[in-house]
């Protein structure tokens, strides 16, 4: 299926491992012209290396850059001032009891998994509105609807996303740009990968039992039982950012595996 991207200029946001990565990959496959960024030009660089040797001929660029910062998320837009699809995918979590959450971790991580998303998408939109086409995507989290007792502020970021994206897209109608969040279940990104090291070395068990374990006793309600790759995440995120996609806008689509219990 031709999703129409050929040629679109697309940012994706912490997008050197994970669901950045394939999903920065995935849009240069549809032949998008992608901008991957980071936090240092060495992730930065050696993403770009790894499309490149897979997508002989994929226009992929890269920009380093803190996107938890104001400063950082102003960098960025000065080295990129137009794009025509926003994915504001760069994300922190760390689990950590309630009561040892301090007002710094709070703000830490309402900068980067929120602020983020709200400036780069104050800056790019009014160049999608006067072109009359554009896409912006949150990526979320089931965690937003679930919070995790294990990371409350971190579910609150995935709230407020979801929130900020309805709230943009009703004050785009008629337009012709779609903004939407993508609420992926639990993924096997890096930081899951390691977290999941972790938990098994803990345990003196190997990482297929302890993914077991996870499942059986953190996310019971997953119906498919295992973590998603990223390829399928970044599947419908880019499906999100096509022509296609053009009257799916102000929704929340789950990724989830199941993992909520709710049929809308």
């Amino acid at each position: 299926m031709d999703l129409g991207l050929k040629g679109k200029r697309a940012l994706v946001t912490g997008s050197t491992a994970g669901i950045g990565l394939a999903t920065a990959r995935a849009l240069a496959e549809e032949g998008a012209r992608v901008t991957l960024n980071g936090r240092t030009v060495e992730r930065v660089q050696a993403a770009l290396g790894m499309l490149e040797r897979e997508l002989p001929g994929a226009r992929v660029a890269g920009v380093a850059a803190d996107l938890g910062r104001a400063e950082g998320c102003a960098a960025l837009a000065r080295q990129v001032p137009e794009v025509d699809i926003l994915v504001n995918n760069v994300g922190i979590f760390e689990p950590k009891p309630f009561q040892e959450i301090p007002d710094e971790d709070w703000l830490r991580f309402f900068e980067t998994n929120v602020m983020s998303g709200v400036r780069l998408t104050r800056h790019y939109l009014p160049g999608m509105r006067k072109r009359g086409w554009g896409r912006i995507v949150f990526v979320s989290s089931e965690s937003a609807l679930q919070i995790p007792v294990e990371m409350i502020h971190y579910g609150m970021t995935k709230t407020a996303q979801i929130a900020i994206a309805r709230g943009i897209a009703e004050s785009l109608a008629g337009t012709g740009v779609t903004v939407n969040s993508v609420l992926p279940g639990p993924t096997n990104s890096e930081g899951v990968g390691q977290f999941i090291t972790r938990l098994a070395e803990s345990k003196g068990t190997d990482a297929a039992s302890a993914e077991r374990e996870f499942f059986a006793t953190a996310r019971p309600s997953s119906i498919i039982q295992r973590f998603a790759t990223p390829d399928e995440v970044a599947a419908m995120i880019t499906y999100v950012c096509s022509a296609k996609a053009s009257a799916t806008t102000g929704a929340a689509l789950r990724v989830d595996g199941g993992v909520v219990r709710a049929i809308p």
